[in-house]
């Protein structure tokens, strides 16, 4: 079994309507615990808009920390869930559930060096 990343890839601007959000957010609470039932989960979360995020670089000895994200964009990976999976193939149909679940690109990337 290997580990995948399913980033959820959110679209820069305001969330939904509060009572489409609260079906989504249900949706995604639903199919996480039907990974965690096939005994498939391994962590999940959701990450705060790129605004709040500090970038850290090294210029020689020195550690330089700037606000913001490291790049613009028009996406950035809203939440996560990590699982193990079979293969590739099994991955991506947890992929588009969780894409079915969110309404948004979920990008599924396996880790380096599982087995």
């Amino acid at each position: 079994m290997k580990l995948y990343l399913l980033s959820i890839m959110q679209p820069e601007g305001p969330p939904p309507a509060p009572e489409a959000l609260g079906r989504i957010m249900q949706d995604v609470d639903t199919m996480v615990q039907e990974t965690k039932a096939a005994n498939v989960w391994v962590f999940n979360g959701s990450l705060t808009p790129p605004a709040s995020a500090t970038v850290i670089r090294l210029r020689g000895d020195n550690v330089l920390l700037s606000d913001g994200p490291f790049a613009e964009s028009k996406e950035f990976i809203g939440g996560f869930l990590i699982i193990r999976a079979e293969d590739l193939d099994a991955a991506l149909a947890w992929g588009g559930k969780l894409g079915r679940a969110t309404t948004l690109p979920v990008e599924v990337r396996p880790f380096h060096g599982e087995a």
